[in-house]
This record gives C-alpha cells, structure tokens and sequence, in this order.
C-alpha cells in the first residue's frame, strides 16, 4: 500500500491462521496488537493524507513491472497484503490483475470496501494466512512488512513462500536504512508505532534463506518533495518450481 506519513505503510494483520508455519508467532503477540491498535486509531485521517494516491500510487512503474511478471508467467490470484485503505489493491486491479486485499485493521478495510466496492478484502495476518498451500501467483508486500520485527522476517518469507505457487513472484517495498522511524501520536491519536527501515542486502538474503529467488533489487533515493526521508527499496522475488 502507500507509504504512511514520513513514508510508511499499513499493517501486517491478525487472524485465524490455516496450515502455516508452526513458528509463526500468535496472532495475538504484541507487535501484531499494537500494529493493529495504531491502524484502527488513525485509519480515516491516513486515507485522507493519501487521498491523491487513488489513481497513480508513488512508484506505480514497479507495481506494473510486477503484474508484468505475473501475466507473463500466466496469470492467477494475487494478494495485497497489508493493503490499508487499498489504494495499491485498485493499482494492481487496474493492471489487469486478479487481487484482493488483504489487512490487520478493520478500520483500514472499511475504507478499503467503501471506496472500492467492486473488490475484494478480507480481515487477516500475513504471518498466518487462511489459504491452502499453493494458491497465489503473485503476492504484494507494498510497505506492508515494517511492522515486523526482524527475528520474524524468516517466518513471514517462509508463509510467503508457502501460499504463492511454483513460479509465482512477491514484492516487497519498503524503505532503505538502519534505524526505524517511530510516529507518537499521528494526528493526535494516542497511540505510537516503530516503522522499520532495513538493509536491501540483508531482506534479499533472508528471501533466500527462505527458499525464493530474488530477480531484482532497486533502490531509488528519497524525495524530499513528497516529503520523504530514507531511501525506497523494492525487492522482487520467486518461488522456485522445486521450493524448498
């Protein structure tokens, strides 16, 4: 989904998991709780500071390099997950893929519903998705993975991998650097959240580590003019034929 203020994004979410890795933390661990209590709380002002983002997100070429892919490697469903308000859901749709969204927050996913009637969205976590093994041909992580601790990103490639099928391709954005960024009451809310920044490197060895072949990188410098202060890297990866 699109970058929150000072560039971050929409949840990682919670819910009933279906056969997922067994070291996948609870639907319920703190990060998970809290990403979801900040979500909820500023949900309506998000959307209205992204509002401009209904038709052209930030980075739009990659999302159509992506559904390139998809398309070319035949077609199939594809997940936004982590979609928020589903300004990247009605992207991908418009590109003539077949995608749902997906989100921790109910509140992101009532604008997500109001806003964009004709598709689909579901309450969920990434960390333990309610699909069979196999299912996705594409899936999207559109900044959607900040949220999740570090010594979890090996769990959460795992259930990525697990879901997409042989051949299917994932894209992970999310901004470049060491420290994170923490926003303490946004809009005034009371709540606080730590936005994760990572090493591209790093993120592409843990895909790896996961099973996935990693088939490009990009980094590109911030824009200052949209108001922006790291770096954005964008990952695209595959599940190999033989995974595992």
């Amino acid at each position: 989904m699109t970058p929150t203020p000072t560039n971050s994004t929409s949840a990682s979410a919670s819910a009933s998991a279906s056969p997922s890795n067994s070291n996948s933390p609870s639907p319920e661990a703190d990060f998970v709780t809290g990403t979801r209590t900040f979500y909820d709380a500023v949900a309506e002002d998000y959307a209205e500071m992204f509002a401009g983002e209904r038709t052209e997100p930030r980075d739009g070429t990659v999302l159509a390099a992506f559904a390139e892919l998809v398309t070319r490697a035949g077609g199939g469903q594809v997940a936004d997950l982590g979609c928020g308000p589903g300004r990247t859901t009605t992207h991908l749709a418009s590109l003539g893929l077949d995608v749902f969204g997906l989100d921790l927050s109910e509140s992101m996913l009532a604008i997500a519903r109001r806003e964009n009637p004709g598709l689909r969205f579901r309450q969920g976590s990434m960390l333990a998705l309610n699909l069979p093994d196999g299912t996705l041909a594409g899936a999207v992580s559109w900044y959607s993975s900040i949220h999740t601790p570090v010594n979890q990103l090996p769990s959460l490639f795992t259930e990525f991998g697990r879901v997409l099928a042989p051949g299917g391709h994932l894209l992970l954005a999310f901004q470049a650097g060491d420290r994170p960024l923490t926003l303490d009451r946004p809009f005034g809310h009371p709540v606080r959240l730590d936005f994760e920044r990572r090493r591209p490197e790093r993120v592409a060895e843990l895909l790896v580590a996961a099973g996935f072949a990693v088939r490009s990188r990009t980094v590109r410098e911030a824009d200052e003019e949209l108001g922006e202060s790291s770096a954005q890297a964008f990952l695209v990866a595959r599940k190999p034929v033989e995974f595992g």
